[in-house]
């Protein structure tokens, strides 16, 4: 096998560099260990991974469990317990809405 001339190793590593391609290199091919770039670039894009564009947080689920957990005494959740403080003490100052058909002019018959 004839070694490439100097000439055509520049204008190979030109044309790599050109087209994006990694440039030859003989300690590459000796060593076996592939550069960063192409390990990069032979992964799939993020956008086709299935693992990240299919994932998403039950919240529905995750949102009930929390609420009976809540309910039972066993979760804490400081803004739902301000919440309901924030109902009660409205309560107590008589600024809740009435239901249907309780209102002032219920009241006067």
């Amino acid at each position: 096998m004839m070694a490439q001339s100097a000439y055509a190793q520049r204008m190979a590593r030109l044309s790599a560099r050109i087209f994006g391609e990694v440039p030859p290199n003989r300690l590459v091919k000796k060593s076996g260990l592939e550069p960063k770039v192409v390990r990069i670039f032979a992964e799939k894009p993020l956008d086709k991974r299935p693992e990240i564009v299919e994932y998403y947080p039950r919240h529905i689920e995750l949102s009930g469990i929390l609420e009976r957990l809540r309910y039972l005494g066993l979760f804490r959740d400081e803004h739902a317990d301000f919440k309901d403080e924030m109902v009660r003490l409205r309560a107590l100052r008589g600024k809740v809405k009435t239901k249907k058909g309780e209102g002032k002019r219920a009241a006067k018959r």
